[in-house]
């Protein structure tokens, strides 16, 4: 593979990323009640909402996490800059959904500034998607479930919005990446 040495030395560093909504619903998990019986729960805050940007290093698993406001170009814009502090003087190739804020109008203003009169063996970024309506291609979207789980498990201790988000950054700290699926990246270096 043309590039396996330039990622093994780390000059090249691919991470795969994701964004999350975390809801205060998510806190809530599955009940037992009588069959064909309605079973209402009472909730507060069912507006709260937080948005977590994350993303995965394919060689050291290594997870990168930042709450943002909301999923659009400007957080991601400001989610790829901080990305490129967490690796300076790196060039990062980036895996992700087909999203248009990953595209398009920001995202794209920001790529053609930063890669600027490089050849493209040369960029600063590189974005690479995976297959579209595919998430089980993304070993972050088993991240996301794996917090999203943990929370739904202590359901009892996060009475509020603010301790069911620590609940979740918290549980994401500890958490193993799918080695199956990185192994779909990297064992066979054909797939990059």
């Amino acid at each position: 593979m043309e590039k396996q040495t330039e990622i093994e030395s780390g000059e090249i560093v691919v991470l795969m990323q994701d964004e999350c909504h975390l809801l205060w619903g998510d806190a809530l998990g599955y009940v037992w009640g009588k069959g064909g019986a309605a079973i209402e729960v009472w909730m507060t805050n069912e507006r709260s909402r937080q948005t977590f940007f994350g993303a995965v290093n394919l060689l050291t698993e290594q997870f990168h996490l930042q709450q943002r406001a909301r999923a659009d170009g400007t957080n991601t814009v400001e989610y790829v800059k901080w990305l490129q502090e967490q690796y300076p003087e790196k060039r990062l190739w980036l895996l992700w959904d087909g999203a248009s804020f990953h595209r398009y109008g920001e995202m794209r203003k920001y790529l053609a500034k930063q890669n600027e009169g490089l050849g493209e063996a040369e960029w600063k970024i590189t974005c690479l998607w995976f297959a579209p309506n595919a998430p089980e291609q993304n070993p972050v979207e088993d991240i996301w479930l794996s917090g999203k789980r943990a929370i739904r498990q202590c359901f009892n201790q996060n009475k509020t919005f603010a301790k069911v988000k620590e609940c979740f950054v918290e549980s994401l700290r500890e958490v193993k990446v799918s080695v199956e699926k990185l192994s779909w990246y990297w064992t066979n270096p054909q797939t990059i």
